[in-house]
């Protein structure tokens, strides 16, 4: 299967989408390994719900697929993204992220989650394979989301938005003055 980057090297806009999602992607799942390695029972699950739905909606949005920039476009254009995510059968683009969504991306993982869980007690090599096993399966869901926006904009024939500024939850927003 072709990674992002080859699916979108023929548009260089889709190209720096595809970077500045992977930079979200690469930041959010280092998060979620850090979770992973805390050995109280259910932490990590949660901590990787929420890093997921802030994450594939930001992914969504560095593409122009988020909910609210999709109902900006034309009609038109509305109805050859729809067509185009049905093409492409992701559950997750033009949507909002509901708890039941998180919980149908992570069942696609379960059995990585399950062992993530269990080897998580075994002292230092458990948690740090925890960790290892957090951090992939963040990073597999994301890389997906990143390949189906690359898909649906192509296929849609999807004039990109102009990139936003990434703002960390920890950073302030730049003055302006």
């Amino acid at each position: 299967m072709p990674s992002s980057l080859q699916l979108a090297a023929d548009d260089p806009a889709l190209l720096d989408a595809v970077r500045r999602a992977r930079k979200l992607l690469n930041r959010r799942a280092l998060a979620g390994a850090a979770a992973s390695t805390v050995p109280i029972p259910g932490l990590d699950w949660l901590v990787d719900a929420a890093l997921l739905s802030k994450l594939i909606p930001a992914i969504s949005e560095q593409f122009g697929l988020a909910p609210h920039q999709i109902d900006r476009l034309p009609k038109r254009k509305q109805d050859d993204i729809e067509k185009a995510i049905g093409v492409v059968g992701s559950i997750v683009i033009g949507k909002f992220i509901t708890r039941d969504l998180v919980i149908r991306m992570a069942a696609t993982i379960g059995r990585r989650l399950t062992v993530k869980q269990a080897t998580k007690y075994v002292p230092l090599a458990g948690q740090a394979l925890s960790a290892l096993i957090g951090y992939t399966a963040i990073r597999y869901l994301g890389e997906q989301h990143i390949r189906d926006c690359v898909e649906v904009c192509k296929a849609a024939k999807l004039q990109l938005p102009a990139p936003a500024p990434i703002v960390l939850e920890h950073q302030a927003p730049a003055d302006t003055d």
